[in-house]
């Protein structure tokens, strides 16, 4: 660029006045330096950012196509024509008042500060972007801790920018801060609990994306999309969006089926209530029936020798089925659903296996299953268990029994009708 002076003279050797010359050779200087700077940013976006995306799309890395989407390269190609405009100014503009040289320069520096800041920002993303593609992303999310690195970076530009409008050192400026920040953590408490909610699970692993959660209190109940420093994106069954708190997650109780996931197995816990009054001892007739059945035949052949065995020892009167040891049709019921548990091949037999009895209650004497399903897709699950008590139920009238439930509108039409013939 030619020198200030020697176009100060050159317009005077043209026959301009000594009066108006600098201010001409300036606006003259101030207009090259545009055009010269338009022109730079011209070359950097149009030429060689447009050369680099080319190179991008064709090598197989992925991390030069996230600088690509994310536009870190397109916010760079600002650099060069911002600091030219900034290193030239004092050239172009001498002679100018020097409030108005300081006022254009610091214009330039600000707008160079959110050049950077915007092209870090956004360099953050592209790295989270690749980390996500990555298998350990999904044990480790490390959103919380790049949406904490960008508002550090966003408070430290503010300050910066703030210290350069007052023309006074950030260090200062920071120094004044104490009480304002006083007042920011109390405006700001909710965004701060979830910043220090969202790195405890980052940190702890409690949740992470994929996890299937159930928050009952904000009615989520599906799988982690995404986990930020102020909530947790979760996508229920219905395909609807639920966002929960961050902070909410480590203040409130929720459920995280990963263990489930993890184990192998599904759990399955349902209870039949079996009529108390069908409850009995097994005799002749009961024992041919069951003795037909394919899973008890051995059973019973052994509980028999085990219980004549315990009553000639002991001497037992066998006139009262209550003396002694007798077998029933609740317990071979139950020895039977043992059976063919253990003969299902989707029923875990390395896991949790449990068929017990729970309290009488009112409604009748429940028979609870406890057992885990290989099987752990959600409609898999449900057809399988489905046909598990499928049998299950159908199967209660060979033993003598009865599964409870409340009369219904037959059954009162069948007891009036029994009334009123009586």
């Amino acid at each position: 660029m030619m020198n200030f002076q020697s176009l100060q003279e050159l317009l005077e050797t043209w026959g301009m006045s000594a009066s108006w010359s600098p201010a001409i050779a300036s606006a003259i200087a101030l207009i090259i330096l545009v055009i010269v700077a338009l022109i730079v940013d011209l070359i950097s976006r149009r030429i060689l950012l447009n050369i680099f995306i080319a190179i991008a799309r064709r090598s197989s890395a992925s991390w030069d196509d996230e600088l690509v989407e994310n536009e870190v390269l397109h916010q760079l190609a600002h650099l060069p024509p911002t600091m030219l405009v900034y290193s030239a100014l004092p050239i172009v503009l001498v002679g100018w008042t020097g409030w108005i040289v300081d006022l254009l320069q610091h214009a330039a520096l600000v707008y160079l500060v959110i050049v950077v800041v915007i092209a870090i920002y956004r360099t953050l993303n592209a790295a989270l972007a690749v980390y996500n593609r990555t298998q350990v992303s999904s044990r480790v999310p490390l959103r919380p801790v790049v949406q904490l690195l960008q508002g550090i970076l966003i408070f430290a530009a503010v300050v910066m920018v703030v210290a350069m409008l007052i023309n006074k050192s950030a260090a200062a400026l920071l120094g004044g801060f104490g009480a304002f920040a006083a007042v920011l953590m109390l405006v700001f408490q909710q965004p701060l609990l979830g910043l220090a909610a969202g790195i405890q699970l980052s940190a702890n692993r409690m949740v992470r994306r994929g996890d299937w959660i159930s928050v009952p209190k904000f009615g989520a109940d599906g799988t982690v999309t995404q986990i930020s420093l102020t909530t947790v994106s979760v996508q229920n069954w219905d395909k609807t969006i639920s966002s929960v708190p961050t902070h909410a997650l480590m203040t409130d109780t929720f459920r995280n089926w990963r263990g489930m996931e993890e184990s192998g197995g599904r759990r399955v816990k349902r209870a039949i209530l079996i009529d108390l009054n069908t409850i009995r001892f097994m005799d002749d007739k009961l024992r041919e029936r069951m003795n037909r059945l394919q899973f008890l035949r051995e059973h019973l052949t052994q509980r028999e020798e085990e219980v004549a065995r315990f009553n000639r020892e002991n001497q037992v009167d066998e006139s009262s089925p209550a003396n002694g040891r007798r077998l029933t049709n609740i317990g071979s019921f139950r020895a039977y659903l043992e059976h063919y548990l253990h003969a299902h091949e989707q029923v875990s037999d390395s896991m949790t296996f449990l068929v017990r009895q729970l309290d009488p209650t009112p409604q009748g004497l429940p028979i609870e299953i406890y057992v885990f399903l290989t099987e752990q897709r959600w409609a898999e699950y449900e057809a399988i268990q489905a046909d598990i008590f499928d049998h299950i139920l159908a199967v209660v009238p060979e033993f003598g029994l009865r599964a409870f439930q409340q009369p219904g509108g037959q059954d009162l039409a069948a007891l009036s009708s029994t009334l009123r013939s009586s």
